[in-house]
């Protein structure tokens, strides 16, 4: 009888460790033994982003309930699905995003629009105010839950134009022609914070996140201000050269500060140095409605007269990802989900749309597998981001031939598809820009000695500081 002997190996070695886990494979990493390992992970790179924009899909769906326009979002503490909007009707619905169910609904809260909606720090409260000069206090969890009748009427003077919650106190702040501390134990206001010498609306205002005693609120005279409600006045003020229509405060970068404004840009401000906005991100065609920070801080998403949702990663000021439909008017109001994978929008035509965060993200549950290819292709392509092939393949719309089998080498790359009206203002503000760029060197190139020149265009934002 011949004895033969057999070669043995570890089991562990090549078999998954739970299952479902890749099965790790036994690879010779001696350079000489793959002479094309660069251009092979280049073609993955370059096929990964074309699959991330082939299956890009971010329309979720649309919450119905508004007869009129969605004038403002707001989600609720504590909770990654239950998020409130306000409309012009009046009305105010609280939704389940998961369910894409109404939980609460007040017809008519209050008489004409709806401007603002806040919660209590522990979600349980819906603060509202709107242009009939009252502040209500409604009920919202569990069984406490009212539609009828509110726990408490705040009344003004003034009609409101926002209003914003304490984190941590029973206060609130609201926006009319001035900004008002309001305690919810009261029903007068506590103090008055005025700016002297000020005589304009203010259309939004602000608690920081971090430190919740300053304050922050934008007016129609293109003033961005702060305030400290410990001493119950402004500290700092700053004119812009155009009005500001939302603001929104970074949730990790304590100092940090994003403006929406009237000419079609967004500004982030460091509130210790406002002599100039630290970044100008560019790409809406018409004026900026509304702004808010992802909970991460690593990215914005805003909405705009353009119809467009424009989602922007912090500190690049160009090329967002561009959300809209046929349907969708002009956006008034813009959020993230409390989990910052989807982003909220409401617009003109009553609806409350639902969009994910990252177009191509699989919904649903996602295996050990699938997640290790995912992680592998996104570090594939930012990896490869200096390609120019992915970089352009990363910032196109993709478009596939239809044919009965689709094979990457049928992708074709185009420009991003946007309205018509939208791609033509595009192009004749880029041919404006251009031409005012020119200008404005000719200018600087033949100025006399001695004479003013034009500014840099983040020196021309702030007009004046004020203390």
């Amino acid at each position: 009888m011949v004895k033969i002997s057999v070669l043995q190996h570890d089991p562990s070695a090549h078999l998954p460790v739970r299952p479902g886990d890749p099965t790790p494979i036994s690879r010779n990493l001696n350079p000489l033994m793959h002479p094309f390992s660069r251009a092979r992970e280049r073609t993955r790179a370059l096929n990964a982003a074309k699959m991330d924009r082939m299956f890009a899909k971010p329309f979720v769906a649309s919450l119905e309930g508004h007869i009129d326009a969605v004038e403002v979002l707001c989600r609720r503490p504590g909770s990654l699905t239950d998020m409130a909007s306000g409309s012009w009707d009046g009305g105010i619905i609280l939704h389940n995003l998961s369910t894409r169910k109404q939980i609460l609904k007040v017809p008519q809260a209050h008489k004409g629009k709806a401007s603002g909606l806040c919660f209590s720090p522990d979600g349980e409260r819906l603060l509202s105010c709107g242009v009939d000069r009252n502040v209500k206090l409604w009920a919202v969890g569990g069984d406490n839950a009212s539609t009828s009748t509110p726990l408490n009427v705040f009344p003004g003077k003034a009609a409101f134009n926002s209003i914003d919650h304490h984190r941590t106190e029973p206060l609130f702040a609201t926006a009319s022609n001035t900004v008002q501390i309001w305690d919810e134990t009261k029903s007068a206001p506590v103090s008055n914070l005025t700016f002297p010498t000020s005589t304009e609306t203010i259309n939004s205002v602000r608690f920081n996140m971090s430190e919740s005693s300053v304050l922050a609120s934008i007016g129609s005279d293109r003033t961005f201000t702060l305030y400290d409600i410990r001493t119950g006045k402004a500290e700092r003020r700053v004119v812009m050269q155009m009005q500001s229509n939302a603001i929104s405060w970074s949730p990790t970068f304590p100092t940090t500060i994003l403006l929406a404004s009237e000419d079609h840009n967004l500004y982030t401000f460091d509130i210790r140095h406002l002599e100039s906005p630290t970044q100008i991100y560019k790409a809406h065609v018409a004026a900026v409605m509304s702004c808010d920070w992802s909970p991460t801080g690593l990215e914005f998403v805003s909405g705009g007269w353009d119809r467009t949702v424009r989602i922007w990663q912090e500190g690049r000021g160009r090329a967002p990802e561009v959300y809209h439909t046929k349907r969708m008017q002009r956006v008034t109001s813009s959020i993230f989900s409390a989990d910052a994978r989807f982003v909220l929008s409401g617009s003109d035509d009553g609806n409350v749309r639902i969009w994910k965060a990252k177009a191509s993200e699989k919904l649903g549950v996602i295996t050990a597998r699938e997640r290790a290819a995912i992680e592998y292709r996104n570090t594939l392509k930012e990896r490869w981001r200096v390609d120019s092939e992915v970089d352009r393949v990363a910032r196109f719309v993709i478009f596939v031939v239809p044919c009965h089998r689709v094979f990457l080498h049928d992708v074709i790359s185009s420009t991003r598809h946007l309205p018509k009206s939208v791609h033509q203002t595009a192009k004749l503000k880029t041919t404006m820009l251009e031409a005012r760029r020119v200008k404005d060197e000719r200018r600087r190139k033949h100025s006399r000695l001695g004479e003013s020149k034009p500014k840099p265009e983040r020196k021309k934002v702030v007009i004046a500081e004020q203390t």
